[in-house]
């Protein structure tokens, strides 16, 4: 396992600890406090943008996604996609073409949550559930881990902190430390033929709440929590955060910290949010440091986006190692994750690598040619399948001709004499290897492993270059 070599917090920063503004009044005599009294807010301002980036991602994607209108759902009600993206969809960014998704939130704040799971006859299957942290709190990774081929019925309780109670028979309990989560259920579909399949599949699928469940209630639609939303909010929910000034983002974070406390347990976190003014379900009240503030929110949103160095990298691709999913005290790596791959599952899961530089580190280009060869002995390692996609710079999926979104093992990828497989990647057709159809412009491409083998996150495995003809 490839372990994480930054600290988010700084602890020895000259006269700045988590005692806050009480060590300042010690340093006044020091020549330098002037530039010190706001250098501890332009530095904690940042690590705290890390950390709470994600609480603040989730809460902004739940607002947008619980409701009634059209493309919405209630708490405790799945959204069933109905076809394959459309053309041009960024929102998600990088819509996978191999999957027909069902997502929905969940309120476990009352009673638990059931979700039923049918069986999927040998077809893939992946669900997972994420809390308001991305911390994955139970997927059907580990059930591909032993060998299965397909998805067995079950029914698993979603438990809320606090609930004490019994649950039917034969149902599993998986507890969940805050108060709303994310599902998502993803079924493998074999192009527009096999979509009549993968409905019937997705309407077997039951999520409720436990008195529905067992047929003590009639269904109810619970409050939209829509707490510092802006009415009318533009574009994806990153796009949505990353347009928040300070008070705008703390705000959102302390409103979504009574129901989402830190997990793991952080007082120090707290602590340099309280120096900030930021304490959870109370109104913030930052310094009146308009610079240091800017500064500090402009730093915590590049580190937000910069690769932490357990990031695993090779040939120019980048993918999550064993640490994904459960981050622990890697705040670095779990808001790089949330930032880059939101809603990404754990290392059983699924595998996510991009690139968007050739071999000789230019820009990838659907005007040239390029290949990518993949050796016998160095196909994807996977449980379930693999699969290439393009898309343009800002992640959306391209119009071809014929309509071929990816390249992979279930599309008829074809191998060479020697087993090997070469992926030929160019706006314009070719009659040799497998024709991946590219965008005329720059573009970026997502290497898809779903439920991977170990080497796929363990480091001994790389995506070969996608090098330039």
């Amino acid at each position: 396992m490839i372990k994480n070599r930054q600290a988010l917090f700084s602890f020895y920063r000259p006269c700045v600890s988590f005692a806050g503004l009480a060590v300042l009044a010690g340093c006044a005599s020091t020549p330098y406090v002037a530039q010190q009294s706001t250098g501890w807010i332009k530095d904690e301002v940042a690590d705290s943008y890390v950390f709470g980036y994600p609480l603040v991602l989730m809460s902004t994607a739940r607002d947008a996604a619980v409701g009634t209108d059209p493309g919405q759902a209630p708490f405790n009600t799945l959204h069933h996609a109905q076809a394959l993206p459309p053309i041009g969809a960024t929102n998600p960014p990088q819509p996978s073409v191999d999957t027909l998704d069902s997502t929905g939130w969940l309120d476990v704040g009352d009673e638990p949550v059931i979700l039923s799971l049918p069986d999927s006859h040998g077809r893939y299957v992946d669900a997972r559930v994420l809390d308001m942290w991305t911390n994955v709190v139970w997927s059907t990774g580990p059930q591909f881990a032993t060998g299965a081929k397909g998805l067995r019925a079950q029914t698993i309780a979603f438990v809320g902190p606090g609930w004490q109670g019994d649950l039917p028979k034969g149902v599993k309990r998986v507890d969940v430390p805050t108060r709303n989560a994310w599902v998502s259920v993803r079924i493998q579909s074999n192009a527009a033929r096999d979509l009549t399949a993968v409905r019937k599949l997705q309407r077997a699928i039951r999520l409720a709440p436990l008195s529905i469940y067992e047929g003590d209630a009639a269904p109810a639609v619970p409050p939209r929590s829509n707490a510092n939303a802006t009415a009318g909010a533009n574009g994806t929910p990153a796009q949505q955060v990353a347009a928040l000034d300070a008070s705008g983002f703390f705000g959102r974070l302390a409103d979504a910290l009574p129901d989402s406390p830190p997990t793991p347990a952080d007082p120090h976190a707290l602590k340099f949010l309280s120096d900030l003014g930021v304490t959870p379900g109370n109104p913030v009240k930052l310094p009146k440091e308009p610079q240091a503030l800017a500064a500090g929110l402009a730093d915590g949103r590049e580190r937000v986006g910069t690769p932490p160095t357990n990031v695993l990298s090779a040939n120019g691709w980048n993918w999550f190692g064993d640490g994904v999913g459960n981050y622990g005290p890697d705040y670095a790596l779990r808001a790089y994750a949330a930032s880059t791959q939101p809603g990404i599952g754990t290392k059983d899961d699924e595998v996510r690598a991009v690139v968007t530089q050739d071999s000789d580190g230019n820009a990838l280009n659907g005007a040239n040619r390029y290949v990518i060869h993949f050796a016998a002995n160095q196909l994807p390692p996977v449980r379930g399948f693999w699969s290439i996609t393009a898309y343009t710079t800002d992640g959306a999926l391209i119009e071809s001709t014929p309509a071929r979104l990816a390249v992979g093992d279930r599309y008829g990828a074809r191998r060479n004499r020697d087993g090997s497989l070469d992926v030929v990647v160019s706006s314009t057709r070719s009659k040799t290897g497998n024709w991946l159809p590219a965008p005329r412009a720059d573009m970026q491409l997502v290497l898809r492993l779903y439920a991977p083998k170990p080497q796929a996150t363990d480091g001994s495995w790389q995506p070969p270059a996608v090098v330039r003809q």
